[in-house]
Order: structure tokens, then sequence, then C-alpha cells
């Protein structure tokens, strides 16, 4: 379906509070975005009946948590003006097109889906049983772009295979039921320390489970105790003067995602800009301890305002509630018209007019 608008959908499970790693990895590139004019429609989705799939047993997370990731968005710049924020179970046309997009995939296609193969394992589902929701979250998902009539989906490279089954989707239903949705592309991070912020162990992935995180919220004196006393270094360099090694540096990967040239001119004017730091680093002569407390000061720069918004909103939370209230109304017009569209070209829009009544009098009429 043609359509000349440039429209994003982007979103989090409100799980908890967002992270250095979502902050790096799309929060500070979904401000962008939406400070650029490029587009026509930002939609942000806080997708609670995702979450719900693997926190059944406990929705109070889901519930409690749902403010927390609102003051994250608009700490960081979200702007409720320019991005429709809005709440996923509020918006009924999701789950009716969840529905009549589940006929149009095999549990076969489901389970070759990389992203879901490798979460059903980290999860643990592989031994306990997999949620039937669970196990069709790609097609949630795919609900979720296509409601919004979404031309761009912001993403990591591990969620590149969603995309692609959403796109199947999409041409499934059009070639099936006449050109109805508009097909999606996915926009991955240009930089490459973008795509996959570590946990400050090195592990792969922040995870509140794991306690690596350090979070946009986070206190300094918090911040200060994750860099020092967690973040992981190079295990080779125990002197000062040995050579050091960048690869697997946690505290190198967080500088490469967040330094500029100017934090050197204040927290470490010896060095120009971060080439002229790393080199010295691994030919040797300078510690960890400085490395990692000019990250402190890096870090403190880019999280002292957030904070401070933070503050601002968690004191407004009636406000908040309304820009929230606000952005759910918007995006039910925009998704209630894409399902009424979709009921259209399948035929099922049964009560949409009399027409149906002709058709069912010519119907009655033919012989047996």
């Amino acid at each position: 379906m043609e359509n000349q608008k440039k429209i994003i959908l982007t979103g989090d499970r409100p799980t908890g509070r967002l992270h250095l790693g979502h902050y790096v990895g799309s929060l500070k590139r979904r401000v962008e975005l939406q400070n650029s004019g490029e587009f026509d429609d930002i939609n942000i989705l806080i997708a609670d009946d995702q979450a719900l799939t693997d926190n059944a047993d406990n929705p109070g997370k889901i519930r409690d948590n749902i403010i927390n990731v609102v003051l994250d968005y608009l700490s960081v710049g979200i702007d409720p003006d320019k991005s429709t924020i809005c709440v996923q179970s509020a918006l009924p046309a999701l789950h009716s097109l969840t529905f009549y997009y589940m006929n149009l995939v095999t549990t076969a296609r489901v389970s070759r889906n990389p992203t879901v193969k490798s979460e059903i394992q980290m999860r643990g589902f592989a031994d306990e049983g997999l949620p039937v929701g669970f196990f069709c979250y790609p097609i949630s998902q795919a609900a979720d772009i296509t409601a919004f009539d979404a031309t761009v989906v912001p993403v990591g490279e591990d969620q590149l295979p969603m995309i692609e089954q959403t796109r199947e989707i999409v041409e499934k239903f059009n070639k099936t039921y006449g050109d109805t949705l508009v097909l999606p592309k996915a926009m991955i991070p240009e930089n490459e320390t973008q795509r996959r912020l570590p946990g400050v162990d090195g592990k792969a992935k922040m995870s509140k489970s794991l306690g690596n995180c350090i979070y946009l919220s986070d206190s300094p004196k918090t911040v200060k105790k994750q860099v020092n006393g967690k973040m992981f270094t190079d295990p080779q360099h125990l002197r000062i003067e040995d050579p050091g090694h960048l690869e697997g540096n946690v505290v190198f990967t967080y500088l490469d995602a967040l330094c500029r040239d100017d934090h050197f001119a204040s927290y470490l004017p010896d060095y120009n800009n971060l080439d002229e730091m790393k080199e010295h680093y691994k030919r040797g002569g300078l510690g960890d301890g400085v490395c990692k407390k000019f990250l402190i000061s890096v870090l403190e720069e880019e999280l002292q305002p957030i904070r401070e918004s933070r503050e601002k909103w968690a004191s407004n939370i009636g406000d908040v509630y309304d820009i929230l209230a606000d952005g759910i109304r918007r995006a039910r017009e925009k998704t209630d018209a894409t399902l009424l569209r979709v009921q259209k070209s399948m035929r099922i829009d049964y009560f949409d007019d009399r027409k149906i009544v002709s058709e069912w009098e010519k119907l009655l009429k033919q012989p047996m």
C-alpha cells in the first residue's frame, strides 16, 4: 500500500527502570529522530501485554513499572508534543490484529525465528514449558507495527528477525486480501558501539537479575560503585606499566559509546581525544583507576541532567498521567482506523453498513 508519510514505531517492555544500555542503544537515538523533523509521526509503545507473556504470575511488576518507563522517556527528552507515548493494553485494535495475523503464520515459521529461539532458552521455557502468549509475541509485534502504519522501526540487530517476520505477514496479508498494510523497514544503529552496550561485568547484555546495570535514575554514588567495583577491564593489565588490551575492556566500550573530545579538556587534559588515550593504554603507563575515574566523570555529565529532569516530572505525576492518557487517545484513533481498514479488506466488516443485508437476502434466495 502506497504511503507517503514517514512513520516510526518503537518501544520497550515495562519490566523495570530503563538503564544505560537502553539509553545508548535506543533512547538517545529516538530523541535525535524526534527532533530531526524528518518524520511525520513518531509513536512510542509501552509493551505491557508482551511483558505479561513471561510475567503473568506477577502483573504488579508491570503495573508499577509503566510509570518508571514514562518518567525515563520524559527525562531523556522524549517530547509528548512531538512523539505519541502510549500503552499496548489500552489499544484494543492491537489484540484484534494479532488474532487475525495468527491465521497467516504457521507454528513452524515462528519456531524458526532465531530471536524467539534464543529468548525461549534464556528464560528457561524449554524446560518449564512455553506459554502460548510468549510463543506468539512476534505476531503481536507485527500487529503493533502495522497498526500504526509504521514505515520505519528502529531496532537492534538481534531484533531483525522480528521485522522480517512482520514483513512476511504484511506481504501475505496484502496478497490474500488486497493492498492494505504498509511494509516496514528496520533501522539499526549506525555506530557499532551503540548496537549492544554490555553490562558492567562484561556480560553480553545488561540485566537486572545479574546486577550489572547502570540505571538512568541511579545516584552518583551508585554509578561510582558500579564502575569502580564491578566494571570489567583487562585482566592481564596487572601493573600500570603493563601494556593494556582494549578488546573486551568494558571501560573503553562505554567510552566509545559516550565520550566526546571536549570531555578530555574538562576531565583528562593529558589527552586530546579517545584515540590518544587508547594508544597510551595499549603501550602501558595508564592505570585502570585513571580510566575509570574519567568514565565516571563522563557518565555523570550525561546522567545528571536526566536525573534532574526525572525528579521534576516525578513531582508532577498528575501531569505524567495526562500525557499518557492523551497519547493513548491519539494512538487509539490511529490503530482503530487500521483495524477497520483490515476488517474491510477481509470482508468481515459486517455491521459497517447495511450492504450485507442485500447480500444475505440474495444468499437465502438461492436454492438449497
